[in-house]
């Protein structure tokens, strides 16, 4: 009798689809989540590699990514990292906007069609209600966010099913200064799209927050 104690699956948890077997398991979101980020994060980040690429005004989009209710609302918002990433996102805008530096806020719509929600749904389920699918209010007091900046977004990637590549070569800049929520998930997923389609990313480290500090 050959062990099957290994398998990634248990019976339980595996439904017959036609001739297919698939994996039913949603993920859930962490809720209540608050953390310190090491004041040495900058040093570790640079001790396993990469490059500094500057911010250059001239060059940049500023990208302020998924800070909506949905997302926010699992974080203790005034405890670490969520009251300085709040904080440190509204600098940045006003910053940016300063600068004549374009700002996109991308964020998911609510009640998603399972057509195009599509693989999510196994991971995530059905993803936000449209009533916390607004962007935090917060971001409103850096200034008032036009229409012209909010992108719709499907996909870990900021870039898939979206205008982000038109809006950077429209304005001819090649970098993507990235901060919000989540760092190990969507960001991580926008700026390695960015690398691969020869866009500069440049991830705020002080202004991004996900599950815990290991995946900050």
């Amino acid at each position: 009798m050959p062990d099957t104690s290994d398998t990634t699956h248990s019976e339980s948890n595996l439904t017959n689809q036609g001739d297919m077997m698939t994996a039913q398991h949603v993920t859930d979101i962490p809720t209540g989540i608050a953390y310190e980020v090491p004041d040495a994060l900058p040093e570790r980040i640079r001790s396993v590699g990469g490059v500094d690429w500057p911010a250059d005004p001239a060059r940049s989009v500023l990208l302020v990514h998924d800070m909506q209710d949905h997302f926010v609302d699992k974080y203790q918002r005034d405890a670490e990292p969520m009251s300085s990433v709040i904080g440190g996102i509204q600098k940045l805008v006003a910053t940016a906007r300063a600068a004549g530096v374009p700002v996109v806020f991308s964020a998911q719509p609510g009640e998603q069609d399972p057509v195009e929600r599509a693989l999510l749904t196994d991971f995530w389920g059905t993803g936000p209600r449209t009533s916390a699918t607004g962007l935090i209010p917060e971001l409103g007091e850096a200034g008032e966010i036009a229409d012209s900046e909010r992108m719709c977004k499907w996909r870990y990637s900021a870039f898939q099913r979206t205008d982000l590549h038109h809006r950077l070569a429209e304005s001819d800049r090649d970098t993507l200064v990235i901060t919000g929520v989540y760092a190990n998930i969507g960001i991580k997923a926008t700026a390695l799209e960015a690398f691969m389609t020869d866009i500069r990313s440049v991830v705020v480290a002080d202004a991004v927050a996900d599950f815990t500090v290991d995946e900050h």
